[in-house]
């Protein structure tokens, strides 16, 4: 079922990619931009929806793609400059919208702002799926009204998609013997799939610190089971992924 949706999405998103878009699919307003500051790929690049939009910090063109097919970002292929820019978008409704209807309005604004053109595949890949231990999950889903935590460690906030697209990044910094020096994003691109089916949003932190011998995954699988209930599993499989085959760098001006 879910492979029939994304390839639904595609085929939107392509017809969006043509000129073919319906009206409806448009956010009202929206302003796009190269970010003023680069950050860099090793943040969790700050992505909010709500029902009447969409506002992107800092976002590369490769984190928006995944966002448009509700992918992971490492399921979205194409070239390394992907990575490298990044954009501000703020992106409104004119009336509020469910998730799936904002997705086909990012696909459009990408057609339309950076020439997006692409193509859906399956593909043979290693991957990483995250789902929750045999004893449940000790973390839960933020309540409306409720305020982000703060506490020692690496904070997250976000959904468990995102979870999973930071988990990625995480899982490629390899460890440093000098541990006072900060670690980069350079290992392999392992795709991290969701596959907790935990809904909602969730803010939480990981107390992850560095052991002798002991690299990434190790750490993380470690603090994924003892502190948040979670663990990964590793596999090799048909993985969705989206191919950009042609972009602009520079979105056309608001």
């Amino acid at each position: 079922m879910r492979a029939l949706l994304f390839f639904t999405s595609l085929v939107l998103l392509s017809s969006a990619a043509a000129g073919q878009s319906p009206k409806a699919l448009a956010f009202e307003t929206a302003s796009v931009k190269p970010s003023q500051r680069q950050i860099g790929a090793d943040y969790n690049n700050q992505f909010a929806v709500s029902p009447s939009g969409i506002t992107a910090r800092n976002a590369t063109l490769r984190r928006l793609v995944s966002e448009a097919y509700r992918l992971q970002v490492r399921q979205v292929l194409g070239p390394s400059w992907l990575d490298q820019d990044e954009y501000d978008i703020e992106a409104r409704t004119g009336d509020p919208v469910v998730r799936e209807e904002l997705d086909l309005m990012l696909g459009t604004l990408l057609a339309e702002r950076f020439h997006l053109k692409q193509h859906g595949e399956t593909r043979e890949m290693r991957a990483y799926e995250l789902v929750a231990d045999r004893a449940g999950p000790k973390i839960h889903p933020m309540k409306n009204g409720e305020t982000a935590r703060g506490g020692a460690g690496l904070h997250f906030h976000g959904d468990m998609r995102q979870f999973a697209d930071f988990l990625a990044v995480q899982l490629s910094i390899p460890i440093l013997d000098d541990p006072g020096q900060p670690g980069r994003a350079g290992g392999p691109a392992i795709p991290v799939l969701d596959k907790t089916g935990l809904p909602g949003t969730y803010d939480f932190t990981a107390d992850i610190r560095p052991e002798l011998g002991a690299d990434s995954f190790t750490l993380w699988q470690r603090a994924l089971r003892e502190q948040l209930g979670l663990r990964i599993e590793s596999r090799r499989g048909p993985v969705e992924v989206v191919v950009v085959d042609d972009a602009a760098r520079i979105p056309t001006a608001n």
